[in-house]
């Protein structure tokens, strides 16, 4: 069963550490003020959350508060500002996402909150920022409905702007894009027969609805069997795809965090899939080759979801962090690392540009008017008050939502393969091997 390949203390220590040098070199020739501007960091770093994601999203948070303090901080009127993000551990749970939002705000009096990983916590923790009027980029949730928050009337009616200012941005795909990515490339290799495997959760079931409405619109057959987070063994469930005719032509693995890898590799040794007949497209945690090897062993040519600009993409700043990542962790840099950090330069980006960090609608205003290159490309929101009107067909979700995340599909065609090798098979515009598919047993 794979744990955490990394103790939290031995984490919390390596982030100290690798902090040092900057904080002190920061010290040395930078004047700053007394006052220190505070960002909230919620992460999942307790089971059942992701502990995976939320120690590469609290890492990616530390290397952006080195790399803007050795900078001289925030400059506020005549004054450099000290940024420091304090990390809290929501476990992935909603009812404990919203009790350290409220530390954050009321206890820790931060000027700002980013990050979360798990969409439950997105979405449970919305109503707070709003009633709070705090400042809020989500990172990595993926329901659509967050970044609609600034809208009502999303059932089918024509979106309509709620009354106020809405503090809620986000820059990860919503599902719908993520999931039209898979089902598009699902259908160009001809499936006519695709299960759906999801977790129980605020993620798993939009995401799975999104997914079946493109496969069937495409005259796909589609089935769903549900999980719970943290379950271990998967045979019970798994086994009643024995049942039907036929194995299907894909299964697409809808589990976030370590479950999804105990759930590929349960599969695999069953051999229902990766198979001659049977595509597998499991969790976008597979991109970490270490781990997902340690624990998928048998997980060979499974495809997989990429968030996130892809490495032969890469720009500077999103090389460096990679060699940073490495050097700390020993694997490749993952997509909600670079979330992260790009999240708190949104925030410090928008407080400095605000003039300020204590006035909320004046942080949001900035935000809107986001202009600038980070480690995964080049930020900006399209519609927000100062475009507030969405034209007709233009989902809701759009609404302080950065509009162009890159999303691909990659596969493993190698035992033990790096993630950097993988082969990007979907969007044609960003394959590497000039391939879709690699059907098992065969190479490049």
């Amino acid at each position: 069963m794979w744990k955490c390949l990394w103790p939290r203390a031995a984490v919390i220590m390596l982030l100290i550490a690798s902090l040092l040098s900057g904080a002190v070199y920061a010290d040395t020739h930078c004047n700053f003020a007394d006052e220190i501007i505070r960002i909230g960091g919620v992460v999942p770093l307790s089971a059942p959350g992701s502990v995976a994601g939320g120690i590469g999203m609290e890492w990616g948070f530390q290397q952006a508060v080195a790399d803007i303090n050795n900078d001289c901080g925030l400059r506020i009127g005549a004054d450099n500002h000290r940024v420091e993000v304090i990390t809290v551990d929501s476990e992935g749970v909603s009812e404990f996402g919203q009790l350290v939002v409220e530390r954050l705000i009321l206890q820790d009096e931060v000027h700002g909150i980013v990050g979360f990983y798990h969409s439950a916590v997105g979405l449970a923790t919305m109503g707070l920022v709003q009633r709070y009027k705090m400042p809020t980029i989500y990172a990595h949730p993926r329901n659509d409905l967050i970044s609609a928050a600034g809208y009502v009337g999303y059932e089918g009616d024509p979106p309509r702007r709620s009354e106020g200012v809405d503090y809620v941005f986000r820059t990860s795909p919503p599902s719908s894009i993520v999931g039209k990515i898979v089902t598009d490339w699902l259908v160009e290799q001809g499936v006519k027969d695709v299960v759906l495997i999801l977790e129980n959760t605020d993620y798993g079931h939009p995401a799975a609805a999104a997914e079946r409405a493109h496969l069937e619109r495409a005259g796909v057959q589609v089935d769903q069997l549900e999980i719970e987070l943290g379950t271990e063994d998967f045979v019970p469930i798994l086994t009643r795809l024995f049942a039907r005719p036929q194995l299907p032509d894909a299964i697409r693995i809808l589990v976030s965090g370590e479950t999804s890898y105990n759930l590929t590799q349960q599969m695999a040794e069953l051999g229902i899939a990766p198979t001659a007949d049977t595509i597998c497209v499991t969790n976008h945690l597979a991109f970490q080759s270490e781990q997902f090897w340690k624990t998928v062993p048998d997980g060979n040519y499974c495809a997989f979801d990429r968030v996130g600009t892809i490495p032969s993409l890469y720009n500077e700043l999103a090389a460096d962090l990679d060699a940073r990542y490495q050097e700390d962790f020993g694997d490749i840099l993952v997509s909600f690392a670079m979330e992260a950090y790009d999240s708190v330069w949104l925030m410090a980006d928008a407080m400095e540009r605000a003039g300020g960090f204590t006035d909320p609608n004046a942080i949001v205003e900035a935000l809107e008017k986001t202009d600038i290159d980070l480690s995964q490309g080049h930020y900006y929101f399209t519609y927000g008050s100062h475009n507030p009107d969405l034209p007709e067909g233009t989902p809701a979700y759009m609404w302080h939502q950065w509009p162009v995340p890159v999303v691909t599909v990659m596969q493993y065609f190698e035992p033990g393969q790096s993630g950097l090798d993988a082969a990007v098979v979907y969007p044609e515009v960003y394959q590497t091997h000039g391939r879709s598919y690699f059907k098992p047993g065969t190479s490049p």
